[in-house]
């Protein structure tokens, strides 16, 4: 029994893993067979069914045999060796040391981590480390016993597969599709699978646009340790000369990502090109958070031509801040740069400080809530114009506002038992604007605004059956805010939104720099319609009476003169994957001045969802024509391995599409294929139309896995 122990310790505490070599695993082995002898010559031998297992390692053989006196090894196959670490190898016979460190493996096969096949006709144990394929072919596809050949395979005279460095090296090595040779290097160098990071080669990609013409993108990941990485990509075509370039590191209490490119081109061949986008957070004493976002460009065209992001105003910020559970306080630097034609920089706000606290106070003695709120903001433009300049606007061209507002209120709940709800809501607001660099307003204002609100709820629940149920709820809201309005520009609240969210609000400008005054009823009602195995539906209506006309609400606002227009909104969804969500404006004339309707909607095999904007034109919004646009998304799987893409984007007023794209996809076990042609119809002074063309082919096998799903062909019969 002892030398069987030894035997057994042999076999299954195996170095095939080097997971296996670093926990160093001694626990009990397990030897399974039909027959167990000792023979004259003093080999132990097992037969039929041999099964040999020890923690994650398990070893089937058809027979295995220990001579004692030359320390062999010998098992007849089929063998499988499995380490639990994602290796598996497959072979006829084995003959090996009985360290199982050094030896011989013919009619061998290797899977690695259940995504590359490794198939040779033998392999070489060196030193427990290394194992050496002879005659090798190398595929991620799967490899059906009908002798099919796979889509892609990589055939070599050797390759070497270091376990320790997770690397496999190619002798000799020609990539083939099917059966034709593609191209072929005497040395190759590629990740196994269960290699997490490695420096080398990543997919490269075509792209083709109307404007750049044909080009190529080879990645090169380097790995500069265990929390650092840099991605350098040159881009060439016969148009361009671009280096793109990714970092990343991670550290004990944050992370940074940085990624931007410098380019060369014919499109502006006197000038350098490139942009720079980064992002960071960082986790502070005391239970603050330090965020940063950098966004910058070298002109306006630059990501229209090169399609790195679609954003036409950038927005750079530093943020420190902080939550808990009754107070929070946060402090912000932005900067902000536009890249909308006709928008000078100069003379818009670009550079702001905003900072804000707030703390919640409950005390026992009187009930409810005590909230005192904080904000201060500043912004300033680099124009040092005192007076509106040529441009279309109204806004003094050099205009630096600042101001500081704050707030304390008493908010309580009562609940009575007849279902009635009522929130009360009292305090006192206090506000103070510095204006400078413009002559035509005063330089320092200041104000205190009183205000209460009343608002009622009555909710009405309606059981229609064991699953169904409706709740009906009217509310009404009666406010008040004091004091008149000092004679400040109109900076931060220029574009108002009157939905379901600010019905009940007292204010519902969007900035502090803006409060609605004088005595304010509101009026609306809720029904909603609840089954968690059917389909759920959500009415709101709703309007707004002032006491005094606001000239700040523009006339699309909704919110213009003694009464508002009629809110309608409304959303329905079911268990199957639709849902349909619109919010509509009606004025007296039940005219619409704005409408948006959004709709998603699963199949079993697709998916669409499309959103529809309307709104009227109004010169105090910065909109000269009426907007209507319609747009549409969808996918849909054409089999198992084929994805399509389609989107479009089009503007119903000027009758023609503003975007346009579409896409085929490809992912099997072994490779991943994207195809994508995209349409820029839209023109500006710095912008023309163009047209994109993206392919990118990815063999599956050489990294880790990019997500949980999984495709396997299925061989066939």
């Amino acid at each position: 029994m002892r030398r069987l122990f030894l035997i057994l310790a042999l076999i299954i505490s195996t170095p095939w893993s080097v997971m296996a070599q670093s926990t160093g695993s001694d626990g009990a082995a397990v030897l399974v067979a039909d027959d167990l002898y000792i023979t004259r010559d003093r080999v132990l031998v097992a037969q039929g069914n041999v099964e040999a297992v020890q923690g994650n390692t398990r070893l089937r053989a058809k027979a295995i045999s220990y001579d004692d006196q030359t320390g062999l090894l010998t098992i007849t196959g089929p063998i499988v060796l499995n380490d639990g670490a994602g290796a598996v190898i497959l072979a006829d016979t084995a003959e090996l040391d009985q360290g199982l460190q050094n030896g011989l493996l013919r009619g061998a096969r290797m899977v690695l981590n259940q995504q590359l096949q490794l198939a040779a006709a033998q392999i070489d144990r060196v030193d427990g480390r290394y194992s050496q394929l002879y005659k090798t072919a190398v595929t991620s596809c799967k490899v059906c016993a009908d002798g099919e050949v796979p889509l892609w395979q990589i055939r070599a005279r050797r390759v070497i597969h270091d376990e320790v460095a997770q690397q496999l090296y190619f002798d000799d090595a020609t990539f083939r599709i099917r059966t034709v040779p593609v191209f072929y290097l005497p040395r190759l160098r590629l990740p196994d699978p269960t290699l997490k990071r490695a420096s080398g080669f990543l997919a490269p990609s075509v792209r083709t646009t109307s404007q750049l013409g044909t080009g190529l993108k080879i990645p090169y990941f380097i790995k500069l340790g265990d929390s650092r990485d840099l991605t350098v990509t040159p881009y060439l075509s016969s148009s361009t000369r671009t280096l793109e370039l990714r970092y990343r590191q991670a550290f004990t209490n944050g992370k940074i990502d940085f990624i931007g490119a410098y380019t060369r081109d014919d499109q502006r061949p006197d000038e350098q090109r490139g942009y720079l986008f980064g992002s960071g957070a960082f986790k502070m004493s005391r239970g603050y958070l330090l965020s940063f976002n950098i966004k910058t460009v070298s002109d306006e065209a630059y990501f229209s031509e090169y399609g790195y992001s679609y954003e036409d105003r950038l927005r750079s910020d530093l943020t420190l801040s902080r939550a808990r559970r009754d107070s929070y306080v946060r402090a912000s630097l932005y900067n902000f740069e536009s890249l909308r034609a006709g928008e000078v920089n100069a003379t818009l706000p670009t550079l702001v400080i905003d900072g804000e606290f707030e703390r919640r106070f409950f005390p026992k003695s009187v009930g409810g809530e005590v909230r005192l709120s904080l904000q201060a903001h500043s912004h300033r433009r680099s124009s040092d114009r005192d007076t509106d300049g040529p441009d279309p606007d109204l806004i003094v061209d050099g205009r630096d506002v600042a101001r500081i507002n704050g707030k304390l209120e008493y908010l309580r709940r009562f609940t009575f038992r007849s279902g009635l709800v009522t929130d009360v809501r009292a305090g006192t607001s206090f506000n103070f604007f510095d204006i400078t660099q413009d002559s035509t307003f005063a330089q320092n204002h200041s104000d205190i605004a009183p205000f209460s609100s009343v608002a009622l709820s009555y909710p009405m629940v309606r059981r229609v059956s064991a699953d169904v149920s409706q709740v009906l709820t009217p509310v009404a809201q009666l406010g008040w805010t004091g004091g008149d309005r000092q004679l400040i520009p109109n900076e931060e609240s220029t574009r108002v939104e009157f939905d379901q969210g600010n019905l009940l609000a007292l204010s519902r400008f969007p900035r502090p720099d803006r409060r609605e005054r004088g005595t304010i009823a509101a009026l609306g009602v809720n029904w909603a319609r609840i089954n968690p195995k059917g389909w759920d539906a959500y009415i709101s209506a709703g309007q707004v009476f002032r006491s005094i006309v606001d000239p700040s609400f523009s006339d699309t606002s909704g919110l213009a003169g003694t009464s508002s227009d009629l809110l309608l909104a409304a959303q329905i969804r079911n268990t199957a994957g639709m849902a349909i969500t619109a919010r509509t404006l009606l004025d007296t004339d039940l005219q619409i001045s704005k409408t948006e309707l959004r709709g998603d909607w699963s199949f079993r095999k697709a998916s669409i969802s499309g959103t529809y904007v309307w709104l009227e034109a109004d010169a105090a919004e910065d909109r000269t024509q009426a907007v209507s646009e319609v747009s549409l998304d969808g996918t849909y799987d054409i089999g198992r391995h084929w994805t399509a893409a389609a989107d479009v984007r089009y503007d119903v007023v000027n009758k023609q599409a503003a975007t346009a794209g579409v896409g085929l996809t490809y992912n099997n076990e072994c490779v991943s294929i994207d195809l994508l042609v995209r349409r820029r119809y839209t023109s500006s002074t710095s912008v023309e139309p163009s047209t994109n063309i993206g392919f990118n082919v990815g063999m599956r096998g050489f990294s880790a896995s990019n997500g949980k799903e999984r495709y396997v062909r299925s061989c066939g019969k």
